[in-house]
C-alpha cells in the first residue's frame, strides 16, 4: 500500500474531521520505527508504541465494507503488535460524534477516560479512551 493508496482512503473516509491525512504526512509517520502500519485490502490502521504504551493513531476503512469485521480484525491485530512490542495500555482519540467508532471500541474492550473540548471542531469534542492489552 502506497502513502497516495493510504491517504486516498483516509479522504474517502474522513472528509471533515478528523482532517484527512496527505500522502505526505502518513509517509512521515511511517518513517518513525516507533509507529506501524496494519493493513487489509479495504481498510488500514496506524498505531505508535512509545515504552509501554501505545497509541491507536487511525483506523479507516472503506465506507463500502463497513461493518464486514475489517475494523474488529485490524483492532485484534493492532493489540497483538502493540504487546508484541512492549505495551501493556493502549490510549486513542475518538471525535465525540462518531457514534459508529465509539460503540466498536466500547465493545472491543476501551474505556472512556477523558474529553477534549472542541478539539475537532466547535461542537466535536476528542473522546480519550484506554484499554489495557
Amino acid at each position: 500500500m502506497t502513502s497516495d493508496f493510504l491517504a486516498d482512503l483516509h479522504l474517502r473516509c474522513f472528509r471533515a474531521h478528523p482532517r484527512p491525512w496527505s500522502a505526505a504526512e502518513i509517509e512521515d509517520l511511517l518513517s518513525s520505527q516507533l509507529n506501524f502500519l496494519l493493513h487489509r485490502p479495504q481498510g488500514f490502521l496506524i498505531g505508535r508504541t512509545v515504552a509501554d504504551e501505545a497509541e491507536l493513531l487511525t483506523v479507516a476503512v472503506s465506507p463500502n465494507a463497513r461493518r464486514q469485521g475489517v475494523a474488529r480484525d485490524l483492532l485484534a491485530e493492532f493489540s497483538d503488535t502493540a504487546r508484541g512490542r512492549g505495551a501493556v495500555e493502549a490510549f486513542l482519540e475518538v471525535a465525540s460524534d462518531n457514534d459508529a467508532a465509539r460503540a466498536l471500541y466500547l465493545s472491543d474492550g476501551w474505556a472512556n477516560v477523558g474529553l477534549r473540548r472542541n478539539y475537532y471542531a466547535p461542537g466535536i469534542d476528542a473522546v480519550l479512551m484506554r484499554r489495557a492489552l
